[in-house]
């Protein structure tokens, strides 16, 4: 924790000259300053002052209030991930404050720049067990990049300008500044351009080596499998373009990471889609009989790696990340270089040559391809998940949408069934698989994006998680859409179920406790005995709706969602026996792989 002191080195002479600010009114001055236009925030007796503040810069910043601080937190999200700039979220104490912890865990986790502002009782009061207070730092802690207890007004500019910078720099990630209600009020003549303070702190990006360039150059003209598995960190570090001209040039087949989608193109000749758990035949193969892996951005995740000793073990591994504690952490590299992915990149494009003969390699991916490749049942007379992400898919593909997803079977669906060609174009919670992420995301990334289409393919036991954010959507006028794949289950929980516990139905289905489908012993539901009533609920909220259960009315009802103005839910009945393969089981590897 950094609890800040007072620094202030202003003359006071040329204090005197200045304007008193409150440190409400410092703090939303520094985010206008640091360009923000948008924030998140919901009030609460402790943050007041911030409020306040925020109503005397109505025409610069917008204030979007969300129906919970998770869902603020999310929207947050949402706008940074679509952006790449920091999203803002505010919250008041206490219970204010500890519900913005998971969005702010997500965020670390998948490297997004946040910047979470609680306000907190006044330091008089502090550790006293005063009315809504927690110590929001320490919960928050080994969740954060970086965090603050400011208990110096004098301290404030510095510390936003700090904020700022830990949270754009070297890997990416969450800043929280917790900020008691007395400080919130306290006057001085704020500096904004006052020195950092952070001792040890390395924001330049690091960059690899000509040597190491040369290195990498040197393996990949003399491999004859290779493959380049992207993570993330070439979308954070705005390299996809990059990426591309790289596989353009050596012809490297690239598969990605969940968080890599859209870094390169999903449906261009040399994608072998997603890697792992959920990912496809052909790219586990590729990797496994790969004698060279680059892996650009990734942290070698255990959905990716199944058995991590098993993993890529045929060749040799190319590590580049921008953060030393990931090289070497779980994969031990041949090469590490611990380099902003981007300038890698730029460096590698220069001197790279193309290895001499991919053709046989090609060809056997091509089969493999061939063989295995993402399938549903298309004779199936109902409406499969899969069908309908394919469905929006090829009705959106030309549209540059947006998709947010909450987590389970319908985001391992969406990421194989919805091709994207773009970064910054999908929103998943990936590292903590939140569920409920799906609704707020979107409605950040709309906010931020008005112009473009921004729809949720969601669950229903995620989508249940923040349903309050309908009410966002409603009053804030923001017009997301939500494509509901709806299996009364929590369809992910079922899967391994049937996978590994006999089918033996452990709190999974989301209906009364009393129906058979609780126990494992129905044979499915029926229309009339679907639970809850979204349409009603979706009315209710003042969204338009509307309820597909037919094959033959699933286009036309997408066609409905997506050219609604106003937010719109499309709720479609799905079977909850379907499973998302092919997977590899946790801890096993591509021998393993189940496909049917």
């Amino acid at each position: 924790m950094a609890t800040v002191t007072n620094n202030q080195t202003t003359p006071l002479a040329k204090q005197a000259a200045m304007q008193m600010t409150s440190g409400a009114d410092i703090v939303v001055q520094s985010l206008v300053n640091h360009g923000v236009t948008t924030v998140f925030a919901y009030p609460g007796g402790a943050s007041m002052p911030l409020h306040q503040a925020l109503t005397r810069f109505r025409d610069k910043l917008r204030v979007v209030l969300p129906r919970h601080e998770q869902g603020g937190g999310f929207a947050a999200q949402g706008y940074a991930r679509s952006t790449g700039k920091v999203g803002v979220c505010f919250a008041t104490s206490g219970p204010g404050a500890t519900n913005l912890v998971t969005a702010i865990a997500d965020a670390k986790l998948d490297s997004i720049p946040m910047l979470a502002i609680t306000g907190q009782v006044g330091t008089a009061v502090i550790g006293s067990d005063a009315f809504q207070e927690t110590p929001i730092v320490e919960v928050c802690r080994s969740v954060t990049k970086h965090h603050y207890l400011v208990t110096d007004v004098n301290d404030l500019a510095r510390v936003m300008r700090e904020a700022f910078h830990v949270a754009t720099t070297g890997r990416q990630g969450p800043v929280l500044i917790d900020l008691p209600k007395n400080v919130q009020l306290a006057q001085t003549v704020p500096v904004y351009d006052v020195p950092m303070d952070l001792p040890g702190y390395q924001g330049e990006p690091p960059r690899a080596s000509a040597a190491e360039i040369q290195t990498i150059a040197a393996a990949i003209k003399h491999s004859k499998r290779p493959v380049i598995y992207a993570g993330g960190g070439v979308i954070a570090s705005e390299a996809a373009d990059k990426l591309y001209a790289l596989a353009e040039k050596t012809q490297i087949p690239v598969t990605t990471t969940l968080m890599g989608l859209g870094g390169f193109p999903g449906d261009h000749p040399l994608s072998l889609d997603m890697l792992g758990m959920h990912g496809s035949v052909y790219a586990n193969m590729a990797v496994s009989e790969a004698d060279l892996l680059l892996a650009f951005g990734v942290r070698f995740d255990d959905r990716v790696t199944g058995k991590v000793s098993e993993f890529a073990k045929h060749g040799k591994i190319v590590h580049v990340d921008i953060d030393p504690s990931e090289i070497n952490k779980i994969k031990e590299a041949n090469i590490p270089v611990v380099s902003d992915v981007r300038y890698a990149l730029v460096e590698l494009n220069k001197i790279v040559e193309a290895p001499e003969d991919l053709s046989e390699w090609h060809k056997r991916i091509a089969a493999w391809k061939k063989a295995d490749p993402f399938k549903y049942d298309r004779n199936y007379q109902g409406i499969l998940p899969q069908h309908a992400i394919h469905e929006l898919w090829e009705l959106t593909k030309d549209r540059d949408a947006i998709i947010s997803v909450g987590v389970g079977q319908h985001q391992m669906w969406s990421a194989q069934f919805y091709r994207f060609r773009r970064p910054r174009r999908w929103m998943s919670s990936s590292g903590l698989g939140t569920m409920g992420f799906g609704l707020p995301a979107a409605v950040g990334a709309k906010v931020a994006n008005p112009d473009r289409l921004v729809i949720d393919i969601d669950g229903d036991g995620s989508f249940l998680m923040n349903i309050q954010e309908m009410a966002t959507c409603f009053c804030e006028k923001v017009p997301v859409k939500v494509l509901l794949l709806n299996n009364q289950h929590l369809g992910m929980v079922v899967q391994w179920e049937d996978r590994f516990h006999a089918s033996n139905r452990a709190h999974t289905y989301l209906g009364p406790i009393d129906h058979p489908e609780a126990i494992g012993r129905g044979k499915g539901i029926g229309p009339e005995e679907r639970y809850p009533d979204f349409i009603t609920i979706a009315k209710g909220f003042g969204w338009q709706a509307r309820h597909v259960m037919k094959k033959s009315e699933l286009v036309d009802g997408l066609k409905e969602m997506i050219a609604s103005d106003d937010p719109f839910l499309l709720d479609v009945a799905v079977p909850y026996q379907e499973h998302v393969l092919p997977m590899i089981p946790s801890g096993m590897t591509v021998r393993e792989l189940i496909k049917e």
